[in-house]
Parts: structure tokens; sequence; C-alpha cells
């Protein structure tokens, strides 16, 4: 081989190292002046956990975590086990507290009632109403039929219907406090839904005194509407018909005036003016 070009490729091969090494020790510098993501081992839920049920030590397990936690996360499975569920949490999910009732609440329906609501128990028809399509987690509206006080005696003629609460959230219908994904219908007898205290006396009142029906409506359609009461009379009056004619107006004709005749004498000439009763004052 020529001396020439053996010197020229083991030179290559040199510089090639070199920069090879060089190039090295650079990205390991780059890389171990990165600092670390330091993770966190918190409680998560092993399966999902539906809303409504109690946290039991075989419902969790743990993951780690890189960077900040999320607020009010969970440490410690002791913290969790024993307490209610007031939302659904996933498999590998941790566990917020925002999620969880207040420790001592229990489960069910109760610990999903936040704090400064009621839940109204409301009695539905199988067949008025929606009552066979309502599941946990829509909104309705609550309408009342009835007479109210000091109506007349004709029960027909005063019963009236009035918007009694409006955007009311289904806490449970009959047994079942979970949200159906399907949106399949089922036949409840009972439907609790979540109040103030205020608008629980008013169902309760509504509920002896009325019939109570229920509308659904959109859950994002959140506008409160003022809709007049309706009335029986109203359902059966014609609100298409034209309004009756006026009586046409008669126009008295004035009486004609007065006429009398006067002759003017001027020299040799004679001549009658006729005047109008008081045209002989101006």
């Amino acid at each position: 081989m020529n001396r020439r070009l053996f010197t020229i490729l083991l030179s290559a091969f040199v510089i090639a190292a070199l920069c090879s090494f060089v190039v090295f020790r650079l990205v390991s510098h780059r890389i171990t002046a990165t600092p670390m993501a330091r993770t966190t081992r918190v409680v998560a839920a092993a399966a999902d956990i539906k809303i409504g049920s109690i946290i039991h030590p075989n419902d969790l397990s743990t993951i780690e975590i890189a960077g900040t936690l999320p607020k009010g996360v969970t440490m410690k499975p002791q913290d969790v086990i024993g307490r209610g569920v007031i939302s659904d949490i996933y498999a590998g999910e941790p566990i917020l507290d925002s999620r969880l009732a207040a420790p001592g609440s229990g489960g069910g329906l109760a610990a999903t009632i936040p704090q400064g609501f009621r839940a109204a128990a409301i009695k539905v028809d199988q067949v008025v109403g929606v009552a066979g399509f309502v599941t946990p987690g829509m909104h309705v509206d609550v309408l009342a039929s009835g007479t109210p006080p000091g109506a007349t005696n004709n029960a027909n003629e005063s019963t009236v219907t009035k918007t009694l609460l409006q955007n009311i959230e289904v806490l449970s219908a009959g047994t079942d406090i979970q949200k159906d994904a399907e949106g399949k219908p089922q036949q409840v007898q009972v439907v609790n839904l979540l109040v103030n205290p205020e608008q629980a006396e008013l169902l309760s009142l509504a509920g002896n005194e009325t019939k109570i029906q229920l509308v659904l409506r959109n859950p994002l359609d959140t506008q409160i509407a003022k809709p007049p009461e309706a009335s029986m009379s109203q359902l059966f009056s014609d609100a298409n018909a034209p309004p009756a004619p006026r009586p046409a107006a008669h126009r008295v004709a004035k009486p004609a005036p007065s006429v009398y005749t006067v002759q003017v004498i001027n020299g040799s000439k004679q001549s009658d003016e006729k005047f109008a009763v008081g045209e002989e004052r101006q």
C-alpha cells in the first residue's frame, strides 16, 4: 500500500475518533446537567369506583407522578379507606380529596349531597311527564298544577299551572344513583332532586296540595325563563280569533243655521241681503 495513502487514512481515523469523543463529552455533560424530574408515589384507584361506593383497601393502588402534584392528592391509603365516593373515579386515576365525602359521612345518596343543599323526594307517575326518562345528573323543571286559594268553585276554570322550579339537578331516579351513560329509560316511582332548603319547602307544599310534573331540559341551557301562569280558560280560548269589529262612529249632522233677509234701500236702489243668525255682530 502506498505509504502516503496509509498516512492519510490514519489521520482521518484519528480525527474522527477525536470528534466522536468531543461530541460524547458534550452530550453527556448536557444530560448530567439537566435535573431529573422528581417523582412522588400517590394513591390511585385500582379499578373503576362508582359514585356512592365506600372505598375498601382492595380498591386502591399506587402510581408515581412526576413534577407538581394535583391539589388534594392522597398520599396515604388510610386517609381514604372507608370514605364515600361523590364522583366516579376511574382505574389508574389519582384519588383526590374533592372526589370523596367527608370522613364519617358514609356512602350512598347522602354522601353526594353538597353542603347547604338537600335531597327532596318527588313521587312521579310512570306515565305522566318524563319520569321514565330521568337519570341521575340530568336537569329538570318542576311544574305544579292546582287551584289557587280564593278561586271560584268551578275547578275546571280555576285550575292553573305554574313553573315552580327551574334547572334542578336529579340526584337519583328510583334506587339508582349512577349516571346512565347509555341514556336508557327506566320506570321509577320516586325522583330525588338537589335543592336548597327554601326550594325543599316549596316542593313539600306542592306535593301535598297540587299535582307535580317534571319537564326535562338541556343541561347546557341554564337560562331562567319567566313564563306566565297557564289556566284552563286560556287553554280553550281561541287565540287566533279575529278581534271583534268596533262599532262605526255615527256623525251627527249639524242643524242648518237660521237665515233671515234684510231689505236694503240705497237711494233709488233696493236689494235683499241674507244673513245667518250671529253674523250681524261681525
